[in-house]
């Protein structure tokens, strides 16, 4: 059957769909990854901030929509609920463009690597710099 397959739609149509297909999947990779950069630094100065007890630094590097939405008081509850000090390590996941914004799944892993704690991000570009959006547990 694959035989005949190739015989009714030809060669070239196969080879045409896979280029095709190639070029796609190339284009949407090398997009996502030029509008990701500054994101993994943004994420390593937030984490650094919370680590160093500069909370309201970590506050700051959200965008004006978090502020608006998430007080102050509101943020440290979270940061509170998500015990981070139990967290050294951090795996950062594939990132997924949706309206202008990039998702970034975050998993926080405890040193014994027993424990994991999947954060998502949200990042908006805010001045041609990234700001966070969102924070949440995945």
């Amino acid at each position: 059957m694959d035989s005949t397959l190739v015989k009714e739609i030809g060669t070239k149509a196969l080879l045409a769909g896979a280029g095709g297909l190639l070029l796609f999947w190339t284009v949407n990779a090398v997009r996502l990854v030029l509008n990701a950069r500054g994101i993994n630094p943004l994420v390593k100065q937030f984490f650094n901030q919370i680590a160093s007890g500069r909370i309201d630094a970590a506050y700051l590097l959200t965008s004006k929509a978090y502020r608006q939405h998430v007080t102050r008081q509101d943020f440290l509850k979270f940061l509170a609920s998500l015990q981070l000090n139990r967290y050294r390590n951090l795996k950062s996941g594939r990132p997924r463009i949706e309206d202008k914004q990039i998702i970034l799944t975050l998993k926080l892993k405890s040193e014994d690597k027993q424990n994991e704690l999947p954060l998502d991000f949200t990042f908006v570009k805010v001045d041609e710099n990234w700001r966070i959006d969102r924070i949440a547990k995945a």
